[in-house]
């Protein structure tokens, strides 16, 4: 097992990853002093696969659990949701310390860690991510939201979990797709702050892709911890955790203008990375580097085109100036200098975004 730790003083907690975690969730969660009850936020898909074990290991910790499942899909990150979940917690008679687990991917880490963020104006939550995408990225760093029809995440806060378990044995069951999305947050982690991890994704990806458990927890280890570093510094993405959005401005809008149904978080972001790549010739990456690039996203089997219409174009533009990421009516972007090294708030002109979307409609 691996500990990496996320260093926010008072508020800061381990993140764990190995095989075999979740049998541990009861006694960890002991560990940390919780109250007795607590909530299992899952969704449809991993509920089946994992609750049970969650709940046993719980309950001989002495806890008392109850499951929520939610449907899964990114359509779930709502307010009616969360609202239906809100009910199920008061049902339940959770008070201000008990705690939620959120046991899935993404969506169910940032839709439970909302509830938790909320209810009784903010309960402890633990974070049991079951992909990769989520062990890598969204489970660590207290980024907790929604969807609006307008984009993704607008309604959210900063609540950071007490303990993030990564059971690798997880990715057994992870669908193929699943897993293949998650590889464009660790690729990400290579562009913007890991030359050597860029290169061992170009060496081993496929040991990677097989999920040789050996190399699968170096890998997930090594970017939780760049999170880790990163969040310790700029825990309000004020700074320097902004670069954490490489790739994301123009992948969540392609997410919200096809509806949260047609690409996977890290498929968008996949597309919106090499996209990004296109864009930061501006800030010095060369062509040999965007090269390196889309042929990493290619050999992962994630998409790097997109056509899209003068309409959907128009639809895009508009859903980037909803982002997050706007300051003072600009769309900000994240470039990147070499594999290793990016520039944040970098404001582009729209002919440029353009030029780029050209580049991975080719």
């Amino acid at each position: 097992m691996r500990t990496v730790r996320v260093s926010l003083g008072d508020r800061s907690y381990p993140i764990l990853v190995g095989p075999g975690l979740l049998a541990r969730l009861g006694p960890e969660c002991a560990r940390l002093g919780l109250g007795r009850r607590c909530a299992v936020i899952t969704d449809s898909q991993v509920g089946p696969r994992f609750a049970k074990a969650a709940l046993e290991s719980l309950g001989a910790a002495g806890f008392d659990a109850v499951v929520i499942t939610v449907p899964a899909g990114e359509t779930s990150k709502a307010l009616p949701v969360v609202g239906r979940c809100y009910d199920q917690l008061a049902a339940h008679r959770l008070e201000r310390k008990s705690f939620i687990v959120a046991l899935g991917g993404g969506v169910v880490g940032d839709l439970a860690g909302f509830v938790a963020a909320t209810y009784l104006r903010g309960i402890p939550f633990i974070q049991v991510p079951t992909t990769l995408l989520a062990q890598v990225d969204s489970s660590v760093g207290g980024k907790v939201g929604v969807n609006l029809k307008a984009g993704k995440n607008l309604v959210g806060a900063f609540h950071q979990p007490r303990l993030v378990l990564c059971d690798l044995a997880a990715f057994g069951s992870l669908p193929e797709r699943e897993f293949r999305a998650g590889l464009a947050e660790v690729i990400k982690y290579g562009i913007i702050h890991d030359p050597a991890l860029f290169r061992r994704l170009e060496r081993d990806l496929d040991r990677i892709l097989a999920r040789e458990e050996s190399v699968l927890g170096a890998v997930v280890a090594r970017c939780c911890a760049i999170k880790a570093d990163v969040v310790g510094q700029d825990e309000t993405e004020s700074g320097v955790r902004t670069t954490l959005n490489f790739g994301h401005t123009i992948g969540h809008g392609l997410e919200a203008i096809s509806a949260y149904g047609r690409y996977l978080h890290g498929e968008a972001i996949s597309i919106g990375q090499v996209a990004a790549a296109h864009l930061s010739l501006r800030t010095g990456f060369s062509a040999s580097d965007v090269a390196r690039v889309r042929e990493l996203f290619v050999r992962a089997g994630l998409p790097v085109t997109v056509r899209l219409t003068a309409s959907q174009r128009i639809k895009l533009f508009a859903a980037m100036r909803l982002d997050k990421k706007v300051s003072d009516g600009a769309v900000r972007f994240v470039l990147a200098q070499r594999i290793g090294g990016v520039v944040w708030g970098q404001q582009v002109p729209d002919a440029d975004v353009q030029g780029a979307l050209d580049k991975v409609a080719e």
